[in-house]
């Protein structure tokens, strides 16, 4: 009989990957930095553990939208309190903070689990 196999927690080795300057699709690059993050590249991924390496996107500010979304797409947020509704224009945080452009993109690829966070931590995007 055989058995799956079964990686160890000291086992996991971490790389750092530096994804070069876009002119890369913003969904394109996300699924990129998100399969990066998980760990599915690796033959020894497993779905319960975190086996995923660090990440580092340089240039966010060059990332390309395609069609209307530069001024049709809107990211909507709610705090849970009355009132708490809040909207953000793409074109807004484009000139405000183009690094969370790829943040959000890559934190809604991931699985919605207790690892997502800790998957988070090691993305590091530059303007």
């Amino acid at each position: 009989m055989k058995k799956t196999y079964q990686p160890k927690a000291k086992e996991i080795r971490r790389e750092t990957h530096t994804i070069p300057p876009p002119p890369k699709v913003l969904g394109r690059l996300a699924t990129q930095v998100a399969t990066l993050l998980i760990g599915k590249h690796k033959p020894t991924y497993s779905t319960h553990m975190d086996m995923g390496d660090s990440v580092v996107v340089t240039n966010a500010a060059k990332v390309v939208l395609t069609g209307k979304k530069n001024t049709q797409k809107v990211y909507q947020k709610h705090s849970g309190y009355p009132g708490g509704f809040k909207e953000v224009k793409v074109s807004k945080l484009r000139e405000e903070q183009p690094a969370k452009i790829i943040e959000l993109a890559v934190r809604r690829m991931l699985p919605k689990n207790r690892l997502q966070d800790q998957r988070m931590s090691r993305l590091k995007v530059t303007v």
